[in-house]
């Protein structure tokens, strides 16, 4: 085994080469049109398979990537938060939220069906698997739309929302559902209404009090700590001040009994409405750039390669589900306030499932098998690389279609 000064200067090697893989994989990604994300997966999975062949990935090694990957979660879901539209989606919330309630009740519902009834699974594995499916990831699609010039329609404002809103309740749900965790091993399915009842005061007493410490953050003290830091040092030191802050707030909703990857998402949201800090995305992208690959690959590197071949099915019946979800939830409520054309771009622009679904489906690797077994896992990640990659070559056409007439 390497150890010391040895093993300091291997671990050194290996993060810079890795640094340099990702950034050939986003380039590469970029000119055939697939989010790199799925590169960052495949890399993942390829040092997985060549570790299983030369072992290089010891404990050490492995604790510097989970860093790194904490890290990348809350480089990005404070992107997420801070390129919300806190206003927006207030004027838009009775159009939204009525397509936003079919799309998340359809792909929770039906992904909790299959999963419990067609793939036989426990309670737990199955919520996982339901709160995972519903959220989308609005990156993905966003950029197709922004290629095709029809992100400022009422349309592309429109999925903005829906995909902003479909954040923020997933991220909700994500929350309440890791507070509820600890007393769900056991007997759920005969105790979750007590559990749920024991769970949801202390849930909503945490909720309140982190939520009025954002609250005097955002009204407050964001506008003055920004100038502050604009003062104090010129570009990019504020970009740098504002990501520490988002560090922080995000190590405090840990330390709250959180996820990290909400306390950054409300990070973002601290930050959001202020057009200033708003300018610093364009700098914070350099820090988003290095640290998310991290995320993506170390959930690469914890597929375990032996459970492909028994992942198939899994794989073929969540996939149906994960499309499924989203074109008869979202198309059918979109069809009632808009056109038949629109209904399917949306439909079609809500399938991709990334960030938030890894981030959930990665605690729940965390916990054990009596969560997500590595089967489960494996499927769904594999499921959100398919819808990623799928989703853009299918709205591509259509939008270019429509832009054209």
């Amino acid at each position: 085994m390497i150890e010391g000064e040895t093993l300091l200067l291997f671990l050194v090697l290996l993060v810079g080469v890795t640094i340099i893989v990702s950034i050939l994989i986003k380039a590469g990604s970029e000119r055939i049109g697939i989010p790199p994300l799925v590169g960052y997966l495949l890399l993942g999975v390829i040092a997985g398979f060549l570790n299983s062949q030369v072992y290089f990935l010891s404990p050490p090694v492995r604790e510097v990537y989970a860093f790194l990957a904490e890290l990348g979660i809350i480089s990005l879901l404070f992107r997420v938060g801070l390129e919300s539209n806190l206003e927006g989606l207030i004027r838009q919330l009775p159009r939204a939220s009525f397509i936003l309630l079919g799309n998340l009740s359809c792909s929770g519902i039906l992904g909790f069906w299959a999963a419990s009834k067609i793939l036989q699974l426990e309670f737990i594995p199955s919520l996982f698997i339901s709160i995972a499916l519903m959220a989308t990831s609005v990156g993905i699609s966003v950029s197709v739309w922004q290629e095709a010039k029809a992100l400022n329609t009422d349309n592309g404002e429109l999925l903005i929302d829906i995909a902003e809103m479909d954040d923020i309740v997933a991220i909700a749900l994500m929350s309440l559902f890791f507070a509820m965790i600890p007393v769900l091993n056991g007997d759920v399915e005969a105790n979750i209404l007590p559990v749920f009842m024991r769970t949801i005061s202390p849930f909503l007493l945490k909720v309140g009090i982190f939520g009025t410490f954002c609250l005097i953050l955002f009204r407050y003290l964001e506008k003055p700590m920004t100038r502050w830091f604009e003062k104090l040092e010129p570009a990019p030191d504020p970009m740098l001040m504002v990501a520490g802050t988002a560090f922080i707030i995000a190590a405090l909703a840990g330390l709250m009994g959180f996820s990290v990857a909400v306390g950054a998402f409300f990070a973002g949201l601290v930050f959001c409405r202020d057009p200033d800090a708003v300018n610093f995305d364009a700098s914070f992208g350099t820090l988003y750039d290095f640290f998310v690959p991290f995320f993506f690959i170390y959930i690469g590197l914890q597929l375990e390669i032996e459970s492909f071949n028994t992942s198939l099915n899994l794989v073929m019946i969540l996939l149906t589900v994960a499309v499924l979800g989203k074109l008869i939830g979202t198309g059918l409520s979109a069809v009632l306030t808009t056109d038949k054309t629109s209904a399917l771009l949306l439909s079609i622009s809500m399938i991709p499932r990334a960030e938030i679904a890894m981030v959930i489906m990665d605690r729940g690797r965390q916990l054990g098998d009596w969560a997500a077994s590595p089967q489960i896992f494996t499927s769904m990640i594999i499921v959100s690389a398919i819808t990623c990659t799928a989703a853009p070559l299918l709205l591509r056409p259509l939008l270019q279609k429509q832009s054209s007439n």
